[in-house]
C-alpha cells in the first residue's frame, strides 16, 4: 500500500482529522503526519503521495529533491505556487488541486474585510482595549461599487453577496463573459479605465509569472483616495512596496490583506504599522468545515490513484508525463 505524507502547519486537531478520515476510508494506507522541517526525517523520501499547501512548502523552505518515490501531490488549496514551480518536481508526478471548494469561505472573508474596513472595526477594538467611548460615522457598502479582479468560483460566490448589500458589482477578467451577480464584466486590459469608478477593489486572481506584481504603483494611483483594497488571492500579485507608498501618501483609504509575498509577514514589515490596514494570517479559506469540503475530492482522488486511474482524478492541474 502506498505511503501518504500529510505535511501541514496547522493545529493538531485539524491534521489529526485528515489522518483519521483517510485511515477510515483506506485502512491499509500508511500515513505520516509532519508539521515542521525539523520533524520531516525521511518522510518526504518515503512518500508516494504528498498532501500539503504550496504556501506551506514555501514557508518551510522545502523542496522535492529527496522525493524519490513521489507519484502524486494533492494540494489542499487552489494555488499551486510552491509545488508546480519547483525545479525538482519530476515529470511523472501528478498534481491535483482543491479547486471548487473555496467559494463560501473566501467570499465571506472578502465581504467581512470590506465591512470591517468601512466600519473601522479595528478602531473600535483599539478603543475597547483603551476603555474609551469613541464614535464615528460608518461608511456603507450600500450604493458603492466593488471591482472583483479575477473571476472564478470565489468571485461567482462573492458577487451575489455584494449585490445583496446593494452594491454595483464590476468584474475584471482575462475571459470577459456574462456572469450572474455582475452588473458588467471587463477585460483585464480595461482595468486602468475601471479603477477610478471603484470604491473597493477585491483581488482574487491566482499568482503566476503573468500576474506577478500586476497590482502596482499605476493601479494604486488610478484608484480613488476614498477607496479600499482587499487581497485574498496571493501576495505575489501585489507590489507591496507600491502598496506601502500608496498608504503613506494617502492614495487609499485602507486595505485588508490576508496574503503576502513572504509568509509569515516579518515583524519589521511596515504594513503592520498602518492603522487603516487589517492584517489576517492567510485565513481566507481556513474555516470550520474545510475538512468536510475537502474530503470528498481527496477520497475520490485517492481511490483513483490506488486503482491506477489517473485520468479519473478530479482537478488535475499537472498530469503525469
Amino acid at each position: 500500500m502506498p505511503r501518504l505524507l500529510i505535511l501541514l502547519t496547522l493545529p493538531p486537531y485539524v491534521t489529526g482529522d485528515y489522518r483519521a478520515r483517510f485511515s477510515r476510508a483506506f485502512p491499509d494506507l500508511q500515513i505520516d503526519v509532519v508539521s515542521s522541517r525539523d520533524t520531516l526525517g525521511s518522510a518526504m523520501a518515503d512518500a508516494d503521495v504528498l498532501l500539503t499547501f504550496g504556501q506551506m512548502m514555501k514557508n518551510l523552505k522545502l523542496d522535492l529533491v529527496d522525493a524519490r518515490n513521489l507519484k502524486w501531490v494533492q494540494a489542499l488549496g487552489t494555488g499551486l505556487d510552491g509545488i508546480t514551480d519547483q525545479p525538482a518536481l519530476k515529470p511523472n508526478v501528478t498534481v491535483t488541486s482543491l479547486h471548487g471548494v473555496h467559494g463560501a469561505p473566501v467570499s465571506e472573508a472578502a465581504l467581512a474585510s470590506m465591512l470591517a474596513l468601512s466600519r473601522d472595526l479595528p478602531g473600535a477594538v483599539r478603543a475597547q482595549d483603551e476603555h474609551q467611548w469613541k464614535r464615528w460615522p460608518a461608511k456603507l457598502l450600500h450604493s458603492k461599487t466593488v471591482g472583483i479582479l479575477g473571476i472564478g468560483v470565489i468571485a461567482e460566490a462573492l458577487a451575489p453577496k455584494c449585490k445583496a448589500m446593494g452594491m454595483t458589482v464590476i468584474g475584471i477578467t482575462s475571459a470577459p463573459r456574462a456572469i450572474a451577480g455582475f452588473d458588467r464584466v471587463h477585460a483585464m486590459s480595461e482595468l486602468p479605465a475601471v479603477l477610478p469608478a471603484l470604491d473597493y477593489l477585491v483581488l482574487l486572481t491566482p499568482y503566476s509569472a503573468a500576474t506577478h506584481h500586476m497590482i502596482d504603483t499605476k493601479v494604486f494611483a488610478a484608484m480613488k483616495p476614498t477607496s479600499y483594497f482587499v487581497n485574498v488571492a496571493r501576495g505575489g500579485v501585489v507590489d507591496e512596496d507600491a502598496l506601502v507608498e500608496a498608504l503613506r501618501n494617502k492614495k487609499l483609504a485602507g486595505a485588508a490583506l490576508d496574503v503576502f509575498s513572504q509568509e509569515p509577514l516579518p515583524p519589521e514589515h511596515p504594513l503592520w504599522d498602518f492603522k487603516n490596514v487589517i492584517i489576517t494570517t492567510h485565513q481566507g479559506g481556513f474555516c470550520d468545515t474545510y475538512v468536510d469540503l475537502a474530503m470528498p475530492i481527496l477520497e475520490h482522488n485517492m481511490r483513483c490513484f490506488l486503482k491506477g486511474d489517473l485520468e479519473g482524478m478530479i482537478n488535475v492541474a499537472r498530469p503525469a508525463a
